[in-house]
């Protein structure tokens, strides 16, 4: 087993993972002013939590989209697990093409997911990433990337909806039980569910009209799951997209 380890803007993702199954997965808030001790400390308590041993791992990867935090959880890891992780970047080895204007500029999180999709689904790809931000890539069927693009998430636009008003409240993120609504939380519910649905739907149509074929598209990421299901487009919801990555590049990389 190894641990993976998926550094967001807003969460930590950390999981046991093997070739047959993923162990154990938890959720951490991501904090910057964290130091290495203390992220060992929970490390350490979320292992106890799920029965595990810190001598279960024979190594860690971590794909990571917060600078700041690269030593810090590095430090972290060794210090728990007594391994030094490896870190998604360039020199790693992932069989993923990329054909970006500048590669080193691809998030880790996207690197992995795509390695992911290219062993598990039929290209070409569309990936779609429902975190901080909504994000697309592109993948063909030689397993290159060729670009996507970047949009506010779900909850990034209720947030900067909520600050820029005076009478709008916050709200849960779930979809009301109609697209025309009567009140003011059910409206930003359609708004922000509805809108985004939508606005997948239309992407998805544009990229296919820009390649000339249809893709699979697969959605992953916390808020995918609530937004997916109201899209028309046939979409697969893969929670555990980014952690297979992870390992597949684990083992890509790893001397035996």
């Amino acid at each position: 087993m190894i641990l993976a380890i998926d550094v967001g803007n807003s969460n930590i993702v950390l999981g046991g993972i093997d070739k047959n199954k993923i162990h154990f997965l938890s959720r951490i808030s991501t904090d910057k002013q964290k130091t290495e001790n203390e992220y060992a400390v929970i490390m350490r308590s979320i292992f106890q939590m799920h029965g595990v041993e810190a001598n279960d791992f024979e190594g860690a990867i971590i794909a990571l989209v917060v600078p700041p935090l690269i030593t810090t959880l590095q430090n972290a890891v060794k210090s728990v697990i007594g391994k030094t992780p490896l870190i998604i970047g360039p020199g790693l080895k992932t069989g993923l093409n990329i054909l970006i204007d500048n590669p080193a500029q691809l998030g880790a999180d996207l690197v992995a997911s795509a390695v992911a999709a290219i062993n598990k689904y039929p290209k070409p790809l569309v990936i779609i990433d429902m975190g901080t931000a909504t994000t697309f890539s592109v993948i063909d069927k030689n397993s290159s990337m060729l670009g996507g693009f970047i949009f506010p998430g779900v909850r990034v636009s209720h947030d900067a909806l909520i600050s820029r008003t005076s009478q709008l409240p916050h709200i849960l993120l779930e979809a009301p039980s109609k697209v025309i609504c009567t009140n003011t939380i059910d409206c930003m519910q359609s708004g922000l569910v509805f809108g985004n649905a939508a606005m997948i739907d239309g992407m998805l149509d544009r990229i296919e009209d820009e390649l000339g074929h249809k893709t699979t598209v697969i959605a992953t990421g916390g808020l995918s799951r609530i937004v997916v299901p109201h899209c028309r487009r046939e979409i697969i919801c893969d929670d555990n997209l980014l952690l297979e990555g992870l390992r597949i590049i684990y083992e890509k990389n790893i001397k035996r």
